[in-house]
């Protein structure tokens, strides 16, 4: 397997995973800010022009956070990243969707990508304060998630992940996240797979 991402990206979060996995792939940092996203070296891997993007072992690429976290988790289950459950795999994906969809999508887009919501450069303070009351609003929900249990469902599982670099993005933006949310983030930066991970992508 061959990760694309890049360093400190909602990759970050499949590159996590990766590492608790524990199988062997290759890291292939895409320079995003130098704009290899778009040149053919990169779009011919995925066209779509971001990150991840996972090249799996028959020759396919499979690109969205929430696909390749599920695919991850179903063709490696000795990693117990879903639950065994139907319905705590329902309340997981319920999770990550919700994390990718609105705090990065909807909040977070906005905050690093005010000019994609407006046309008007004096209205881009507007949006990102809107993106950080999104953002908020959403960690807020997350708070109440994480007050009964340690991870999302229970035991870690791929809406960890996603959590993860959402909160990740908090730290670097300096905006204080809800009790049970940064507890949460302590404890991911605790685990060994995140610590390998931040070192890897020159973040530690």
């Amino acid at each position: 397997m061959k990760l694309y991402y890049a360093p400190g990206a909602c990759s970050i979060g499949i590159h996590v995973l990766l590492e608790e996995i524990g199988k062997p792939y290759d890291a292939v940092a895409v320079k995003l800010r130098e704009g290899a996203q778009y040149q053919p070296g990169y779009t011919a891997v995925n066209p779509k022009s971001k990150v991840p993007a996972l090249a799996r072992d028959d020759g396919s690429v499979l690109t969205e956070f929430p696909a390749i976290a599920y695919w991850l988790a179903r063709t490696n289950p000795f990693a117990g990243l879903l639950p065994d459950s139907i319905d705590l795999q329902a309340r997981t994906l319920e999770v990550l969707d919700y994390v990718v969809a609105t705090l990065h999508m909807q909040g977070f887009g906005r905050i690093i990508r005010p000019s994609a919501f407006t046309p008007n450069a004096a209205d881009e303070d507007a949006v990102k304060a809107r993106g950080r009351e999104i953002a908020g609003n959403g960690f807020a929900l997350l708070d109440t998630l994480l007050a009964q249990q340690d991870y999302a469902t229970g035991a870690f599982s791929i809406a960890d992940a996603a959590i993860f670099y959402v909160s990740f993005w908090a730290d670097r933006f300096k905006m204080i996240l809800p009790g049970n949310v940064a507890a949460h983030y302590t404890r991911m930066n605790a685990r060994p797979a995140v610590q390998r991970v931040l070192q890897q992508e020159g973040l530690a």
